[in-house]
């Protein structure tokens, strides 16, 4: 016996008799709606896991652009994927561990380094949370460059030389 002082088996004797006293069109309705009840429970968790499922995007420079750009979007960074890509292909040709060893920079030992040719002072300056600490890591790179040049021009968009 349950702690009410009713047996289970007649609580759901009840419901059968109840269900039958409706007539099978009603059981037949009750039914689906029980399934639903269930399914519907299980479909938020199913939803959630694919949300949640991590985006995966090519180790290349459009994969890495693609990246930074979501990123971007989460930390209201101003950017696009033109501006973003003209810039790189000026800069480094899309090479991640370039690095500058002749310009001023350089000769006062902060050599521009990535994918946008940051210094190490910017990069840490406006390195975004989530990114490596590594300025050759190409989104953390981008992330970085596009995080200043947001500061400073509004936008990498609006960046058409060295910066």
């Amino acid at each position: 016996m349950s702690a009410n002082g009713q047996n289970r088996h007649a609580r759901t004797g009840r419901l059968a008799r109840k269900l039958g006293v409706v007539g099978t069109g009603a059981a037949v309705l009750a039914l689906p709606l029980i399934g639903a009840t269930t399914a519907s429970a299980a479909t938020p968790a199913a939803a959630t896991t694919a949300t949640t499922a991590a985006t995966t995007y090519p180790d290349n420079l459009d994969g890495w652009i693609r990246e930074s750009l979501d990123i971007m979007a989460q930390h209201g960074i101003p950017g696009s994927y033109e501006g973003i890509h003209r810039n790189i292909m000026r800069e480094s040709s899309g090479n991640p561990l370039a690095i500058n060893n002749w310009d001023i920079n350089a000769v006062n030992g902060t050599p521009s380094k990535g994918l946008l040719q940051v210094i190490d002072p910017t990069f840490q300056a406006y390195h975004v949370p989530g990114t490596s600490w590594d300025p050759y890591d190409p989104v953390a790179n981008i992330t970085a460059a596009c995080n200043y040049a947001a500061d400073r021009y509004g936008s990498m968009d609006n960046v058409f030389s060295a910066y």
